[in-house]
């Protein structure tokens, strides 16, 4: 046994090194079947730890293992087994990460999905149909409502898409991002009513009075500045501006008049 390693070993190497003096596809396919058992190997270990079946996981690690014999350099002295295995791994743990869910589901039910979908292969035969709720929590050993449970949380583990259609019109339909608010679109929108509602409150003030504030506060003047420019004294300026703020506050919050019954 050995020695059929070995002699496994030092195939797989002078094959790797035939491929990085002239690589080509017959020989990279060659070199995958001759390392399948390290991806099937790999995937059986995954597996186990996610709710994703083992024929995925297997398929996702052979890219990994093409990419390491497509970068691997038998010079630099290195088992390929020990180069590959993070190239097969981490291709499998970026499509987990890729699909991964914001809901987490118990591993209980995890496992109970992973098993159900073996189940359900079966039962069709058997019954020449999909299985009933009752006949697949028959056939878990779990209630009805379990099954249903780990249906509902496999169902809802991956969010929804946004362009994902909630409603059709005429002429027209209706994704879930058209019904989300847009918060960014409320603020503008609240600050464009904001806006509106002063320049009302503005526009009933008397002109001198109006200009002081516009040139204070939206363009920056000093008191001094907007006095040469109206005709009036600093101090009327400032006068005319807290009188203006005050008429602009009573307009935009009216008192409630109160009445003697």
């Amino acid at each position: 046994m050995a020695t059929q390693t070995s002699s496994l070993r030092s195939r797989g190497m002078e094959m790797l090194m035939a491929y990085k003096q002239k690589p080509s596809i017959k020989l990279r396919n060659d070199l995958v079947r001759l390392n399948a058992g390290l991806v099937r190997k790999i995937a059986h270990r995954v597996s186990h730890q996610c709710a994703e079946p083992y024929e995925d996981l297997e398929q996702i690690g052979y890219l990994g293992l093409i990419r390491a014999i497509e970068r691997f350099d038998p010079s630099q002295g290195c088992a390929f087994s020990s180069f590959a295995v993070p190239y097969i791994r981490g291709e499998m743990l970026h499509f987990l990460r890729d699909r991964g869910s914001t809901v987490k589901i118990p591993r209980r039910w995890q496992d109970l999905q992973k098993a159900s979908q073996k189940l359900q292969s079966s039962l069709l035969r058997q019954y020449g149909r999909q299985p009933s709720d009752h006949e697949m929590a028959e056939a878990l050993s779990i209630s009805v409502k379990e099954w249903r449970q780990v249906k509902m949380a496999n169902k809802n583990r991956m969010p929804l898409s946004l362009d994902a259609t909630v409603c059709h019109q005429t002429d027209s339909t209706i994704t879930l991002g058209d019904t989300l608010p847009d918060m960014h679109y409320q603020l503008l929108q609240a600050l464009e009513e904001d806006r509106q509602q002063l320049q009302r409150a503005l526009s009933q003030l008397e002109d001198k009075t109006r200009s002081a504030i516009e040139f204070v506060f939206f363009k920056g003047l000093s008191r001094k500045e907007v006095a040469e420019r109206i005709g009036v004294s600093p101090m009327t300026v400032t006068r005319r501006i807290q009188r203006g703020v005050d008429q602009m506050i009573t307009y935009l919050h009216p008192q409630t008049l109160q009445t003697d019954p």
